[in-house]
């Protein structure tokens, strides 16, 4: 399919005498023509960027869009902006299937005064147009047909349902179905599943089921905020291709780079600094990053390697349980792998509500957090004295007697092996609550 669409951006490019570019209607880079001239104003800092990140900022999409490209049906010119970064005109021909957009072929501009395209060869254009137009929607289509399979594997009921689930998605991934996968959670995220993610033989938007979202508040004693309801918010499922189990590095880039998508979209925040960049065109500022992520609360999670997809509700709850695990921990994220969050394979299973042991409740409330961290960091030093007064840094007797507190505020003896993993547990499960 790729081949296809090369094919003809090439024919445009052919047809109007300049390199073209075409893009998704979600501004995704999927194919560009040949591009060797001397012209440093052809490759400005919106192409640049369009080309080298296969991707373009928000900003850069409406600024674009403002200039009624998605409602066109014929060619749109658009003049220059240095300052957006945009420095020659743009020729924008909508990619229509039955009168909906697909996506963008993007061509510079002629300099003013000179002549541009022939009316002819701009009509000529507009029919190859209309044929990429046809391959998006027919691609969309089965994108969605899987998308369809792939959301009722991973929300089917146990036993014969599930088994139906997993057999539609089989017949719909083909031969590739037996293949070795991952399986990857993203959350919180806003909207639509995107249109392609490199390496994904399926995506999907799943309602996340109770467990707190993770972007709510975390750690021990926080204190419930805006956001946190234990329903949560939805997540991004993502079925990664995989040639082997040791072969992790490609898909995890690709799902660190859907992070600032997310985020970029739930920010409230504010958008980060960056100017356009896009279309045919690629921006100048580089949109919302990984740290930003962060910031808003978007982590993703990572399964462990499944062949064939009899294990893909098991390694979907790993996918989920390492995203909440990565909100919960920072040393986790933003990209956790289930493998590597420990403790947490089991408490995410154990904490799928908020913790409200008798014991703990006292000393989960806001007003005792710094209780409750020195407790969290006396059990995480396996209980040795000087290496949690150090962690902290406090006295040792200072560490007494925050301990002799916790001890009077949950009426447990931190002397006991079994008092101990109780309290352990409560205070790392109230961060995935």
């Amino acid at each position: 399919m790729k081949g296809d669409y090369q094919d003809l951006v090439d024919e445009i490019s052919a047809l109007l005498g300049a390199p073209a570019t075409l893009e998704n209607r979600d501004f995704r880079l999927i194919a560009f023509g040949a591009h060797d001239s001397d012209d440093d104003l052809a490759m400005d800092p919106v192409r640049t960027r369009s080309i080298l990140t296969r991707q373009s900022t928000a900003d850069v999409r409406s600024w674009f869009e403002g200039f009624g490209i998605a409602r066109a049906t014929g060619p749109v010119r658009i003049p220059a902006a240095p300052d957006a970064g945009v420095f020659r005109g743009r020729i924008c021909l909508p990619v229509r299937y039955r009168g909906i957009v697909q996506g963008y072929v993007w061509l510079l501009d002629q300099e003013p005064g000179k002549p541009g395209p022939e009316p002819a060869a701009l009509d000529a254009a507009m029919e190859v147009a209309q044929r990429i137009g046809v391959l998006l929607a027919e691609e969309a289509k089965a994108g969605a047909d899987l998308s369809r399979e792939f959301l009722a594997v991973l929300t089917a009921g146990p036993g014969w349902p599930q088994d139906m689930a997993v057999a539609a998605l089989r017949a719909a991934l083909g031969p590739g179905g037996d293949g070795l996968h991952a399986a990857v959670c993203v959350a919180p995220w806003p909207g639509e599943a995107p249109a392609s993610v490199p390496g994904a033989a399926a995506v999907c938007v799943v309602p996340r089921r109770g467990g707190g979202e993770p972007g709510g508040a975390s750690g021990p004693g926080a204190a419930a905020g805006p956001g946190s309801d234990p329903a949560g918010d939805p997540a991004l499922a993502v079925l990664l291709r995989l040639r082997s189990t040791d072969a992790l590095a490609p898909a995890l880039a690709a799902v660190a780079r859907l992070l600032p998508r997310a985020a970029e979209a739930t920010g409230t925040a504010g958008r980060a600094a960056g100017g356009t960049g896009a279309g045919g065109t690629g921006g100048t500022g580089g949109g919302v990053g990984t740290t930003t992520a962060v910031a808003r609360g978007v982590t993703a999670g990572v399964a462990d390697p499944v062949r064939g997809l009899a294990d893909l509700p098991a390694a979907w709850e790993q996918a989920v349980a390492a995203a909440r695990a990565a909100a919960a921990q920072p040393r986790f994220g933003p990209v956790a792998q289930w493998s590597a969050i420990g403790p947490y394979r089991l408490l995410a299973a154990l904490a799928a509500d908020p913790v409200d042991d008798p014991a703990a409740r006292t000393l989960l409330t806001p007003a005792n957090r710094e209780l409750a961290r020195t407790a969290e960091v006396f059990l995480d030093c396996a209980g040795q004295a000087g290496r949690a007064a150090a962690a902290l840094g406090i006295h040792r007797q200072t560490l007494y007697y925050r301990l002799a507190r916790v001890e009077q505020l949950t009426g447990l003896d931190l002397d006991e092996g079994e008092d101990r993993l109780l309290l352990h547990m409560a205070l790392k499960a109230s961060r995935l609550a």
